[in-house]
């Protein structure tokens, strides 16, 4: 059985990630992919738990390196519990968040280590990569306002705007250092037009045929 495919959604606050990794595990699915959609935090019961207390509270409750043990245990338990034998079992999985994630919070936009935060990255999940990842973009300002018409806010959509700027600088770097992995895609426009430009890169990228044009 061939091995299935992971792929993760990627960007700051207020992206839309969430709906466009819903939309395209739709799309994955009427292709005739059998597919796994989860997220990160969380995932995984065990790292659910985990997430509860890192979105939870005030946004300086955790410091970076508590942030990171803690996104990493997560991130180790969902890969083990649900992500791997997923991927085993020949399905794909799209993830909202991964392990990129934790490099431009926590390392971009803390400060902590890069290189100290891909070791732990080793040592908790070994090898995985994921086999493509998009990273949505939308200006820090643009986030920040889809974000303050939500009814409820997290510990991370709470902090400063300078913290914001560092995360989108941090992610386009993962993009620059990882181009045959990583797309930037433009998420400031209408949720179809970023859908039918996932489809896209997706069927390019990874050699699926997927309708461009359909939306769901």
């Amino acid at each position: 059985m061939a091995r299935g495919r992971l792929i993760t959604i990627e960007g700051g606050e207020g992206a839309g990630k969430s709906t466009q990794a819903r939309r395209l595990a739709e799309a994955l699915g009427r292709a005739g992919f059998t597919v796994i959609a989860t997220r990160e935090p969380g995932g995984s019961p065990g790292a659910e738990s985990i997430r509860r207390l890192l979105l939870e509270g005030e946004g300086q409750r955790w410091d970076a390196e508590s942030e990171a043990l803690l996104l990493v245990a997560a991130r180790r338990d969902h890969v083990q519990k649900r992500i791997e034998p997923a991927l085993a079992a020949g399905n794909w999985v799209v993830c909202d968040r991964f392990a990129d994630s934790t490099l431009a919070y926590q390392g971009y936009g803390r400060g902590l280590s890069l290189a100290a935060l891909a070791r732990l990255h080793r040592f908790a999940i070994g090898k995985l990569r994921p086999d493509l990842t998009l990273i949505l973009e939308v200006p820090v300002e643009t986030g920040l306002a889809r974000v303050r018409g939500r009814s409820a806010f997290d510990r991370f959509e709470r902090l400063d705007r300078a913290f914001h700027e560092r995360l989108a600088l941090g992610f386009r770097a993962i993009a620059a250092a990882e181009p045959a992995r990583c797309a930037l895609i433009d998420a400031s426009g209408p949720v179809d037009a970023v859908h039918r430009t996932i489809l896209g890169v997706v069927a390019a990228r990874l050699g699926v045929r997927l309708d461009p044009a359909q939306t769901g």
